[in-house]
Formats: C-alpha cells, structure tokens, sequence
C-alpha cells in the first residue's frame, strides 16, 4: 500500500532532476527537443511528495514508444497515455515511486499548462506556501489514501493553474520567456 508521504522542500530534488533528466536524454537522444523539471519538487520551498516529475518534450511522439524496453531497463513502467491525451506516461519505483516522466510533442497545450503552472508558484512564494500547507494537511489527514489526497487539493490546484496560465500569457505577451 502507497503511503502519502509529503515532506518539506529539498535541495536533493534539483541533483536528482538533473541526473535523470541526463539518462533520459542519453535514452531518447535527438528526439527530445528540451527537458524541464515539473511538479511540486521543481518549486523552491514548496513541500511536496518527494518524486521527481520531469517533462521531456519530443518532435515526434509516435516515436516514443519504440524506448519503452530501454526505460524499463532503468526501471520505468511504460503507462501508454494515461488518461491525458497526446502524453506518453513513465512511473519509476512501483509503490515507492520516484520518478514520473511526463512526454509531450512540441506544441502540445499540456507542456504551456505544466510550465505555467510551475513558474506561477516559483513567482508566488505565498501561493506556493498555501498549497504546500494544503498538501501536508492532506498527507496527515489521508496517509494511505492517496485518491482522497488527490481530491482534496484538485480544487485549489486548478484555481492556481487558472491563475498561472493567464498570468504566463501575459508574461509571454511582455516578451518574456
């Protein structure tokens, strides 16, 4: 059974991104385009459950299956898309996990929403603070319900993710990246 484990922010998280993100792109080689740390564990001072979610973004996502044996080969579970079309799915680590890999195609609206959503709460220390304490009351409150974990922060994440993607329209639209 899978505990809900969050734990206060790590420095680790950053050195264990970059590691994996170079095994990924020795893996995938030219398919991928860029690499970007995601998720809770990718925003400075935001607790999280400790699993690295890292997004490599592809040419051509019709070509990532052909890597799913060399990915189990470093200990991932290829799961298909998912339930998020035009995704390509890896969970490393079974009920211990510590890797997810999110695949996206160039363009897709998924990789604007992750990134939105990350650099949102990098930019708003108090928003990251707010769903942080969220995710620690959760853990507390639901250690080996991880469905229930993830009910209870669905709404205040999407709000945030409302909030993020219109403020990185306008970031983009003053030119910047």
């Amino acid at each position: 059974m899978r505990k809900v484990d969050v734990m206060p922010f790590s420095e680790r998280w950053s050195l264990e991104y970059q590691k994996e993100a170079a095994v990924l792109q020795e893996i995938f080689g030219a398919e991928i385009i860029e690499i970007h740390h995601i998720g809770s564990t990718s925003v400075q001072g935001l607790s999280a459950k400790p699993i690295i979610d890292i997004m490599p973004v592809v040419k051509d996502l019709s070509q990532v299956d052909q890597y799913n044996a060399s990915m189990a080969a470093i200990g991932y579970e290829a799961k298909g898309e998912n339930a998020i079309l035009g995704r390509r799915y890896f969970q490393k680590g079974g009920d211990n996990r510590t890797h997810h890999v999110h695949i996206y195609e160039k363009g897709s609206p998924e990789i604007v929403r992750h990134l939105a959503f990350r650099d949102f709460l990098r930019v708003h220390p108090e928003k990251a603070k707010e769903y942080g304490d969220l995710k620690e009351k959760l853990a507390r409150q639901f250690p080996y319900d991880i469905e229930s974990y993830i009910n209870g922060k669905a709404e205040l994440a999407a709000r945030i993710e409302r909030k993020a993607v219109v403020w990185h329209r306008g970031m983009m639209g003053k030119g910047m990246e």
